[in-house]
């Protein structure tokens, strides 16, 4: 519950036809079962407690008290459970039979909601025993009390507000407008579905990616309970097939024909944020809706949902591979179409033998093609100084030579002595001013190279280093157009992994594997002993796995440093512990903010993901904005973690 994450199960009760007891007690195992799995959501299928396939036996009075006494069984036996549990049961309301989901909490049932579309063709013949869902809100006689009953119910949890649910059952969620969609636009953030779904080929990708879309749609989590082992299989079967999904993510599908109980988390927070920034979501729209509050233990959830320790790429082979395809072409087709608007005869790209330069030059090779222009309108400048290496130089002009482009070498080391001189700076002195001078006078280069070749500087700079200000202010910070500018570092890697794992030639596949293993550097200190590289970037502002995992969490889902640092310790368990985390993250905020003046000025660039910083749409925020909140929370995780 702590932090919006809100443990949740669907689960495929084994019954018996129109046996009331047996069900009883199959339901309050799951019940137990969940409790065991710290559940605080249980969602059971449509109609459970009867059987779904009872069919005319609806009609029997029999049926239908053994059905009520058998909810009221349930209900007790959650009076010591702290979770909201949902059952299906058959309501008798007035001359009329509903087919409804029963909400229990703590011995109660806090409220009844009726199908609102009932099939009445091939194998579904609901509208013969059950009427629709009522217009209004109505109070059903249950037990010693009454129970609202009616399709505009919502269950909101007093110690989450973002806990609100919205339930609707099967066929409404095939309907032309589901119930769920209003449900939504009046709060809920969850959605559970009772359902007894009957299996057919092809049903089971239809009915995932119904459930899949409603909840990108809504921007929900919805929870998805069907009818499994025991229901009549005298035309029908029916398989069990749960899923739980969030904001168009399945984060658990259970296996059809199986035991049929699946659990995870789901994170309203992350829901109701999402929901503040879209500007397509309504606001609140509770006309005709009845709020009923229920309680739950603010207690800590354990984790158990897929964390990616690299949120920017996809796990699935499959999926990265278009990934990267995908981010290739926008940043080339945004390339062309900057050549074409400017009638730049030349793209100028400053190639140091590192993988963001290697990576703008990629895509330099891919945007002059597109054109069905020769690679050599391509300058590719390379400007050895007082850090450079032999291996980051040889691998820069190798890389040059595979793909074709025009490759000249300007040797920066005497200017930018003379420019020590000219401003009185002590050349053994080996400050920022000795750095950034030599990255200022690179960018001085590339761009007087453009004006005499009638070109455009193309700019290598990733996400990550602008995130962290890593970048020498109007030195690598400053170029024409920008083309990794909203490409994560760790990302970049994969881009050029894939453009090795593509590449036809044996030897610019060699090159470009060996840049993928030489250490990120700005090479603006002298190389080591052994000629090596001596100035390593994680070294000094840490690794950029980290920090990409800090952007994507903070900027993308508005987390709050100590749920940032949640996630992180379990993504990262076994690899970063506590204090390491800590210690980069209070660096992360540090950096943000105080950098936020280099992205407030930045040139122009694609988006290629949902994380961009661009000054002119995705990230709006003074340059002088002060850190001193998220700083302070940070210290406060600290202190904590060195008191335990």
């Amino acid at each position: 519950m702590k932090h919006g994450l809100i443990k949740a199960a669907c689960a495929s009760v084994e019954i018996r036809v129109a046996d009331c007891g047996y069900n009883a007690k199959s339901i309050l195992q799951a019940v137990d079962w969940a409790e065991q799995e710290g559940v605080s959501l249980l969602v059971l299928p449509e109609l459970c407690v009867t059987g779904y396939t009872c069919s005319d036996l609806f009609f029997q009075r029999a049926l239908q008290r053994a059905a009520l006494e058998a909810l009221l069984e349930i209900a007790e036996g959650t009076g010591d459970k702290d979770m909201l549990v949902l059952v299906g049961v058959p309501i008798l309301y007035g001359a009329k039979l509903y087919n409804c989901a029963a909400v229990l909490h703590r011995g109660k049932v806090l409220g009844l909601v009726p199908k609102t579309y009932l099939p009445n063709y091939n194998e579904f013949y609901e509208m013969r025993q059950f009427s629709p869902a009522m217009e209004e809100t109505v109070q059903v006689k249950l037990g010693d009390g009454e129970v609202p009953m009616g399709r505009n119910l919502l269950f909101a949890c007093r110690e989450v507000p973002e806990l609100v649910l919205g339930v609707e059952i099967c066929e409404d969620l095939w309907a032309l407008e589901p119930p769920s969609t209003h449900h939504a636009a009046a709060g809920a953030t969850v959605i559970a579905n009772l359902s007894a779904s009957n299996e057919l080929v092809g049903k089971g990708e239809y009915r995932r990616k119904l459930v899949e879309g409603q909840s990108a749609r809504l921007v929900c989590a919805y929870l998805y309970a069907d009818a499994g082992e025991g229901e009549s299989t005298t035309d029908l079967v029916f398989a069990g097939h749960n899923l739980i999904a969030e904001n168009g993510v399945v984060l658990e599908e259970g296996p059809r024909y199986a035991s049929g109980r699946i659990v995870t988390e789901i994170d309203v927070q992350r829901l109701a944020f999402e929901r503040h920034k879209l500007t397509t979501f309504p606001a609140l729209r509770e006309e005709g809706y009845e709020r009923i509050t229920f309680s739950l233990p603010l207690r800590e959830t354990k984790l158990t949902r897929p964390v990616s320790p690299r949120p920017f790429i996809p796990a699935d082979s499959a999926k990265r591979f278009q990934c990267c395809e995908d981010i290739l072409a926008i940043q080339a087709n945004g390339l062309k179409k900057r050549l074409v608007h400017t009638r730049a005869k030349t793209a100028v790209v400053g190639i140091s033998g590192g993988l963001d330069s290697a990576l703008a030059l990629l895509v330099g090779v891919r945007a002059m093609d597109l054109l069905g222009r020769p690679r050599t309108d391509i300058i590719a400048v390379t400007m050895p100084c007082f850090g450079t290496t032999q291996r980051t130089k040889g691998n820069a002009e190798m890389l040059c030579e595979r793909l074709g482009v025009t490759l000249r070498q300007i040797d920066i080391h005497a200017a930018v002595t003379q420019h020590f001189a000219d401003i009185g700076h002590d050349e053994a002195v080996r400050d920022v001013t000795y750095e950034n001078a030599q990255a200022r006078e690179r960018t001085q280069i590339l761009m007087d190279v453009a004006n005499d070749q009638n070109g455009m500087v193309i700019g290598t700079g990733d996400l990550s280093e602008l995130a962290l200000g890593w970048a020498t202010y109007n030195g690598d910070h400053m170029y024409m157009y920008g083309v990794n500018a909203s490409v994560p570092k760790t990302l970049v890697r994969y881009l050029v992994a894939h453009e090795a794992e593509q590449a036809g030639d044996g030897e610019l596949k060699r090159v470009l594997l060996d840049i993928l293993d030489t250490p990120v550097s700005p090479e603006l200190l002298p190389a080591d002993e052994n000629g090596e590289i001596n100035q390593k970037t994680e070294d000094l502002v840490g690794p950029y796995e980290l920090h990409d995992f800090f952007l994507y969490y903070a900027l993308r889902w508005g987390f709050e440093p100590e749920k940032v640092l949640r996630f992180a310790l379990y993504a990262f368990a076994g690899e970063y512990d506590r204090p390491f985390i800590l210690h980069w993250l209070r660096t992360f905020y540090r950096r943000f903010f105080a950098q936020q003046f280099k992205r407030s000025c930045l040139p122009d660039g694609p988006k290629v993901g949902s994380v961009a910083l661009s000054p002119r749409g995705d990230w709006r925020m003074p340059s002088d904005a002060v850190a001193a909140v998220w700083l302070d929370k940070v210290d406060r995780l600290s202190s904590r973690a060195a008191e335990d």
